[in-house]
């Protein structure tokens, strides 16, 4: 049987496989030129040639020429044909070099470029339908993630989310117990103890490692309000906490509804649990967007996997929608969940019995 087709929907759809792929090189261009600090090299420097730029950092001319080729074709920098000249613009600037600006990506390509570097494992997990926990990943995977997600917090979390809370942010100045879970590197618990000094904060994570580089980043940021155990959502030590909070860890979580209702048996009389997830629909027709195709893909290969190395296995997954994640607490015995906020990337629920 010969199969008739589109000849336009064809090309269309190869012209867009093209687009993909060139996306993809760049995404790797461009953790590369992070990496060896082409781009905060360009940073400022005006136009420079190729072997002004080589001079400056030390790279060998010939790979700089050909990766400039990219990132230039790419739009992420600037080639000045005129002269043979290169240079970044202010906005390239701040996606590609401003290190803690929520516009800067490097971060996400971070992240990415773990899921390559572990594309065997990857592929053995997708075909066995197994399990693959966090810590099986490779290491970039861990800094990638807490330095995409950390300038979001560093914008909202403070100045935005836990004011939309009701009452907890005057509990927080005046001094309260909080619960980190599911922590990682300890950026938003940092964060939390930094601003209300009366308050002391646990930060709680099951991978050891990350919980070290948490007490790391603590110590180098010199506050002495915190805590920080290895521990499960579901069954972590301490109570008589005020607040909890949980930052795009849920849906990764093997028995989401057993932690929910841990976190709700440790919350003192009055307390709040803030949930913070993925912004999705509540149907997949509704992320079908390109937000929506990168959490899926994520979810393919880090979030759902890992639920499935534990206990349940419930794999929620990072597209669940504000529906579903309302279900699992309900399910865990907490009665009233509202939208508090919501960015572009995230949804705040505020969960209270």
């Amino acid at each position: 049987m010969t199969d008739t087709f589109d000849e336009d929907v064809l090309n269309g759809l190869v012209g867009k496989v093209i687009g993909d792929v060139a996306g993809a090189m760049s995404m790797f261009m461009a953790y590369l030129g992070d990496q060896a600090g082409v781009f905060s090299a360009l940073d400022g420097a005006g136009r420079v040639t190729v072997d002004e730029l080589a001079a400056k950092i030390g790279l060998n001319p010939k790979y700089l020429h050909e990766w400039l080729g990219s990132i230039c074709a790419a739009g992420y920098a600037q080639h000045h044909a005129e002269d043979e000249t290169f240079s970044i613009t202010p906005e390239q600037a701040l996606v590609f070099t401003r290190e803690g600006q929520p516009a800067c990506m490097q971060g996400f390509f971070q992240l990415i470029v773990s899921q390559f570097a572990g594309h065997e494992q990857a592929t053995e997990t997708f075909k066995s339908g197994k399990g693959r926990p966090w810590g099986d990943h490779p290491q970039c995977l861990f800094c990638g993630t807490d330095r995409f997600f950390r300038p979001g917090y560093q914008a909202n979390l403070v100045d935005n989310w836990i004011p939309a809370l009701a009452g907890v942010e005057a509990k927080l100045q005046t001094g309260a117990k909080v619960a980190d879970i599911g922590c990682g590197h300890g950026s938003s618990t940092v964060l939390m103890a930094q601003a209300y000094p009366n308050s002391t904060i646990h930060g709680i994570d099951m991978h050891a490692p990350s919980i070290e580089e948490a007490k790391t980043k603590a110590a180098a940021a010199g506050v002495t309000n915190v805590e920080f155990q290895v521990g499960k959502a579901q069954d972590f030590a301490g109570g008589g906490f005020d607040f909890a909070c949980m930052f795009d860890a849920l849906h990764d979580m093997g028995d989401p509804v057993g932690a929910a209702r841990h976190i709700r048996e440790t919350l003192a009389p009055g307390g709040t649990f803030m949930l913070v997830e993925p912004m999705a629909g509540d149907s997949m027709a509704e992320n079908m967007h390109p937000l929506g195709q990168i959490f899926y893909a994520a979810s393919c290969t880090i979030c759902t996997p890992n639920s499935l190395s534990q206990e349940v296995g419930l794999g929620l997954g990072a597209q669940a929608g504000e529906k579903r994640l309302a279900e699992v607490c309900r399910e865990a015995g907490f009665t009233k969940i509202r939208r508090a906020a919501e960015t572009p990337t995230n949804m705040v629920l505020e969960v209270t019995s």
